[in-house]
């Protein structure tokens, strides 16, 4: 197995990609901010703190790096509800070159970026890697441009590129004012969530499941874009639906309580490009019954 560089480790994406790296047998260096290295100690002994990656130089990457066969990059700006505008944005572009031009230095062969569905002009329900992209927020067009930059850097480097773009995940270790948290509180707390008419099409994923796609793509070696998504697509009111069918407490949805958000796409459904993705599904499922039974 390999020696795998991954940022953001702690992260809502960065966990799940972590723990799946490790099941697979690879050596994990983490590079986290200092206050979260505490998170980490029981799950990695390789771990480089940092007070602000995005704000080290190429000769800091360049020694962080070295000896690392891939680089997993999933840490950037996403606090919730700002997130979308906030000039950290670009802080994340200038400091993810940074990284980029060490791991030339270093001599790292394959790097694997974190890329967002929002690069894609909105909306679409079957929207592949040759779909038009057209940002429609400073976050999506920070992401796209990262993107365009490393790919055209790294090419006449020989350095394997690969942007794993996700789509709508839920599950554990989400903030609790994203969808799925936020109707798993209210049920649980016994009280009413209100929604939109919930007509919306989405493409919903599990974070776990997300992170094992990221993941395998150390060992397939897959260049260029990578839609990181079921390729399901659903209405947001049946997804509404479905988690609050696990209680029994569909009178606890109200439906048409909130007007959609002027911006929010009419649809965003993936189609999946990912090279094994039914092998490892299949693989993931069997493993998940497992562990119920």
């Amino acid at each position: 197995m390999s020696t795998v560089l991954l940022t953001g480790a702690t992260g809502f994406v960065g966990r799940q990609i972590h723990r799946h790296l490790v099941r697979q047998g690879h050596d994990v260096r983490t590079v986290v901010r200092s206050c979260s290295a505490m998170h980490l100690a029981a799950q990695s002994s390789d771990i480089v703190e940092t007070d602000n990656l995005f704000r080290e130089t190429a000769e800091w990457w360049a020694e962080t790096c070295r000896g690392a066969d891939t680089i997993i990059h999933s840490a950037w700006y996403v606090k919730h509800g700002v997130y979308l505008d906030a000039p950290e944005n670009a802080e994340c572009v200038e400091g993810t070159f940074a990284m980029a031009e060490g791991a030339t230095r270093a001599g790292v062969g394959h790097v694997i970026g974190i890329g967002t569905c929002m690069e894609y002009r909105l909306p679409g329900d079957r929207l592949d890697v040759a779909s038009p992209v057209e940002p429609s927020n400073f976050y999506s067009a920070c992401k796209l441009s990262t993107y365009h930059m490393l790919r055209e850097w790294f090419a006449p480097r020989d350095t394997l590129f690969s942007w794993c773009r996700i789509f709508y995940l839920f599950g554990e270790g989400e903030d609790p004012r994203r969808l799925a948290a936020y109707l798993r509180g209210r049920i649980e707390a016994g009280e009413v969530a209100r929604l939109s008419a919930g007509t919306q099409l989405r493409d919903f994923l599990d974070v776990r499941t997300a992170g094992a796609m990221i993941a395998s793509v150390v060992e397939t070696r897959q260049p260029g874009a990578i839609n990181i998504c079921s390729g399901e697509p659903i209405t947001i009111r049946a997804f509404a639906e479905r988690i609050a069918d696990a209680y029994g407490r569909r009178d606890l949805l109200e439906f048409g309580a909130m007007a959609p958000h002027p911006s929010d796409p009419s649809a965003v459904v993936g189609v999946c490009n990912l090279e094994g993705a039914s092998m490892l599904l299949e693989s993931l499922n069997e493993s998940t019954a497992e562990a119920e039974n």
